[in-house]
Formats: structure tokens, C-alpha cells, sequence
């Protein structure tokens, strides 16, 4: 399986590529290193995120996941970058439980590119988050979506 990592602020990142699709975005560097089209463009993706640039992504992502994980994800993609939602409100758009829409979120296999930072506790407060440095990265992430859509609009 094609790889590759490169730096951005939060550190290394790992992409991963299967049949024409990213199937992982990981925390650290990877072992295997392959510079496919697809990887290439997904780097420059990313790294126009971070430099703000970017507050969605354009790429096929084939994430290997259960049927209600799949239907969660594609709910975490649904919400605007810069804005949260509930494990609550999640859970009622999915007619679900809260607690499985944060195991799914959990399981996501592409963060960043599958936003599972926007989702929050229902008081407003960060919750978890597995990637990087824990809340610091989510905190960071949602920040740094909350700057770049500022700056969007001033350039509207």
C-alpha cells in the first residue's frame, strides 16, 4: 500500500492509498514511502489547509469502516469547517445513541480529512480526541478553521 509522510504543524503525517482512494491519514511518519498522484495531491491539500487556504478537501477517500461508522463520517463531513456539533446532535440526525456516535468518531480512520475534531460535548466542552496531542491538536484544528473562514469572508 502506497504511503506517504510529511510534516505540517502538528507534526508528521501519514497518508495511506488503496485502489485510487486514501484509506488512512496517521499520526507520525510511515515506514513505506511512495510519491503516487493521488498521495502528492492530497499532501498539498493538507498543507493548504494548514497555511489556511483550505477549509475542505476535493479527494476520493475510501475509509474501511462498518455501515453506521460510514454513515457517521459522512455526517462529520456534512458540518462547516469552524463550526462543532454535538455527539448528541449527531446521535439524533443518525437516530442513534450518543456514546456510538462517539465510538465511531473514534474510529475514524482519516482525521483531519474526516473532520472528527468539530464534534464536541453537548455543554460545549472539547471532550476527547486521539490525535496528535490529544485537545491541544483538536483545539488547534478548530482554531486554526475558525481563522481561515474569517479570512475567506474578508476576501468575499
Amino acid at each position: 500500500m502506497p504511503q506517504l509522510s510529511f510534516l505540517t504543524p502538528l507534526g508528521a503525517l501519514t497518508l495511506s492509498e488503496e485502489d485510487g482512494a486514501i484509506v488512512a491519514l496517521d499520526w507520525g511518519r510511515g515506514r513505506d514511502q511512495a510519491e503516487t498522484p493521488l498521495l502528492l495531491a492530497a499532501r498539498d491539500q493538507i498543507q493548504d489547509y494548514f497555511d489556511g487556504q483550505r477549509t475542505s478537501f476535493a479527494l476520493p477517500l475510501a475509509p474501511f469502516g462498518s455501515a453506521f461508522q460510514q454513515r457517521v463520517w459522512a455526517a462529520l463531513q456534512a458540518i462547516p469547517a469552524g463550526e462543532t456539533r454535538s455527539y448528541g446532535e449527531l446521535a439524533r440526525l443518525l437516530g442513534s445513541a450518543a456514546r456510538a456516535v462517539g465510538q465511531a468518531n473514534g474510529a475514524n480512520p482519516l482525521p483531519i480529512l474526516i473532520p472528527c475534531h468539530r464534534v464536541v460535548g453537548s455543554n460545549g466542552a472539547l471532550g476527547g480526541y486521539s490525535g496528535g496531542e490529544g485537545l491541544a491538536t483538536k483545539r488547534y484544528l478548530l482554531d486554526l478553521e475558525r481563522r481561515a473562514r474569517r479570512q475567506q469572508g474578508t476576501l468575499l
